[in-house]
């Protein structure tokens, strides 16, 4: 198997393989790919260990590292997943919440292994694209919100 150009390394703890699982069950184009043994003892586990686990996550290639407690999942890095319907976005949510995530604002929520992403349907893209007061009122109904409620959206645009 050839590794991509540019790869996408996102540090777990131990956890690499359950979450490209849990990746590749949720979302389309998505798939693990290879799971990697560590041919020998490392600071954060022993031999024959799963250390690391190529995925893709809707057609993103990724590698999973398994290198222990010392550097936690931050909001400083997130996947960003458009969404086109309602039903899209509930899905991608419940999946990632309803796994042992966590909500948090404006779309935004967390899997339980520490990781951020953003639940965010196209219109709201397009409305904040679109600036103005047609932006503006998409925005400030988007602050109100958990996970993105495409109606209420839709009818901020609309003013």
């Amino acid at each position: 198997m050839t590794a991509a150009k540019n790869t996408i390394c996102i540090w777990y703890d131990t956890d690499a393989e359950a979450a490209a699982r849990i990746y590749a069950q949720t979302f389309p184009d998505s798939h693990v790919d290879a799971v990697f043994h560590a041919p020998s003892d490392f600071p954060s586990g022993k031999a024959g260990d799963v250390l690391t686990v190529q995925f893709t996550v809707l057609s993103i290639p990724c590698i999973g590292l398994n290198g222990g407690p010392m550097f936690p999942q931050s909001e400083a890095f997130s996947f960003q997943v458009a969404t086109d319907t309602q039903e899209e976005t509930d899905a991608y949510w419940d999946a990632i919440v309803g796994n042992g995530g966590q909500e948090s604002a404006c779309g935004w929520c967390k899997d339980k292994w520490g990781l951020s992403w953003q639940i965010t349907p196209r219109t709201l893209t397009d409305a904040l694209a679109a600036g103005g007061d047609e932006g503006k009122r998409a925005f400030d109904a988007m602050m109100q919100m958990t996970k993105i409620d495409i109606a209420t959206i839709d009818a901020a645009r609309r003013g």
